[in-house]
């Protein structure tokens, strides 16, 4: 169980420009069931019209080409879409320390970085980047019937780069 967090800094679908909007992924999957399906929920930015919504959506969701798959567990394993939907989305990715909301459903905050030397990692997005291991403060969903909470856990952070373009 876990959350994903995205901030634009740059970039557009087509004509739709999406530099400043932010999107967030509340999932759960558990290796011990076969294919480790994934379970998940994608808010977008409120902020954004219907067409940087719909753009957001498509693209995390891993419809509009590139490659999606090489970098969106949810998009190549067997997954289960539980809901896309806009939400006041605020995120600080301050380094070592930020944290992120998506208004009532989402609360991530981070408390600091992992001392060197331990490394715990699996397949999410952004660990083929540079990045850091965190240990968290707080980790809690509750959106649509996937609800979590935990304290003091593990949390990466990196930056991310997507492209439509192949290679």
């Amino acid at each position: 169980m876990g959350v994903l967090s995205w901030h634009v800094a740059s970039g557009q679908a087509g004509d739709v420009k999406l530099a400043g909007l932010n999107a967030v992924l509340a999932l759960r999957y558990d290796d011990d069931e076969p294919g480790s399906p994934w379970s998940f929920y994608l808010l977008v930015d409120k902020r954004g019209d219907d067409g940087q919504r719909d753009a957001l959506s498509e693209i995390f969701l891993g419809r509009l080409g590139g490659t999606p798959e090489d970098q969106f567990p949810w998009v190549w394993k067997a997954s289960n879409l539980r809901g896309v939907r806009p939400a006041p989305i605020e995120i600080d990715h301050t380094p070592g320390r930020g944290w992120f909301r998506a208004g009532r459903a989402v609360t991530v905050r981070i408390d600091a970085p992992v001392e060197e030397g331990a490394t715990v990692t699996c397949v999410i997005p952004g660990h083929h980047r540079p990045g850091r291991e965190l240990r968290t403060d707080l980790i809690a969903v509750d959106e649509g019937g996937l609800g979590f909470r935990f304290e003091a856990v593990c949390g990466y952070e990196s930056t991310f780069a997507y492209s439509s373009a192949e290679g």
